[in-house]
Parts: structure tokens; C-alpha cells; sequence
């Protein structure tokens, strides 16, 4: 590993633009991936078909993380059973480099609705750690009131509050 692979790349957001989607697709179907997010892979059709709507949602807040100038996932913010959501996925290949965490902190300034709301798969402590890194903690409240989870994969939920 070069020197440079320990320097956390620039981080900035911008929205989502049609050449973004190619690559936002290889990094949804990555294994390694969907098996950390403990989320599964849309085949090529669903996934345009769910960009499109996510798209033209107006209360959607979705962004384009580049690192370095370069695609390297995505982030967003939406209305789901009355509460604010966030979410994102980062290609493995940023993983580790301080992208999401600085991702996030762009998201969560620009975001002004509070409280927000992130559900993690409990294995994925990178994504528990960005999380925390931004202010969220775990809500242990909601975790205990939600029902069983119907896929069996347990989820923490965190919450930024303020």
C-alpha cells in the first residue's frame, strides 16, 4: 500500500448526474458489499428503475460523493413513516480513507431537519463508527420497539439529534 492510500482523499458532494450511474451500479452489486450493508444487489433494471424515482422525489436528498474528484459512492436523506432517514454506499475501493465519515458531516450540515436516523446492520462497524465519528448515537428505544426483523438481519438504529 503507497503512502498516499493513508491520506483521506477530498470529499465534496454534488448532485447525482446520469454518467454517476454505471458506477454507482458496480458498487450496489459488489458481494463484498451488499454482504457488509447486509443489503442486497438490484439486477440493472430495478436499479435504474429506483434511481428514477429516487430522482424526481423532491423530498429526496441525494448526492454524489466524490474523493478526489472521482465517483465514489453515494449519500442521501429521505422521508420514510414520518422520520428523516439517512443513508449511503461507499465503493470498497474508499473504504477505510475517512470518505464516508467525511461524506457524511457534508450531508448532515446541509440537512437541517432533525432528528436523523440511520439503521446499520450490527456487523458493520465501519459504518457504526462513521456514524458515531458525526454525532449520531444508538437509540436503543426504537431498537427495542421495533418488531422482529422480517429478513432476520438485526440492525441498530442511531440518531442524530440535534
Amino acid at each position: 500500500m503507497s503512502d498516499d492510500a493513508d491520506v483521506s482523499p477530498e470529499v465534496r458532494l454534488r448532485a447525482v448526474e446520469d454518467d454517476d450511474l454505471d458506477v454507482l451500479f458496480d458498487q450496489q452489486a459488489d458481494p463484498e458489499a451488499t454482504a457488509m450493508a447486509a443489503f442486497p444487489a438490484r439486477d440493472r433494471e430495478r436499479f435504474d428503475a429506483h434511481w428514477v424515482r429516487i430522482r424526481l422525489d423532491d423530498t429526496v436528498v441525494l448526492r454524489t460523493i466524490l474523493a478526489d474528484g472521482v465517483v465514489a459512492g453515494n449519500i442521501g436523506s429521505w422521508q420514510d413513516d414520518g422520520r428523516r432517514l439517512i443513508g449511503y454506499w461507499i465503493g470498497r475501493e474508499y473504504w477505510g480513507r475517512g470518505v464516508a465519515t467525511q461524506a457524511l458531516a457534508l450531508l448532515v450540515s446541509e440537512v437541517s431537519a432533525r432528528p436523523l436516523h440511520a439503521h446499520v446492520a450490527v456487523h458493520n462497524i465501519g459504518s457504526i463508527r462513521v456514524l458515531q465519528k458525526c454525532g449520531f448515537t444508538r437509540d436503543h428505544v426504537q431498537e427495542a420497539q421495533a418488531p422482529e426483523p422480517e429478513d432476520g438481519i438485526e440492525e441498530f438504529i442511531f440518531v442524530l439529534a440535534g
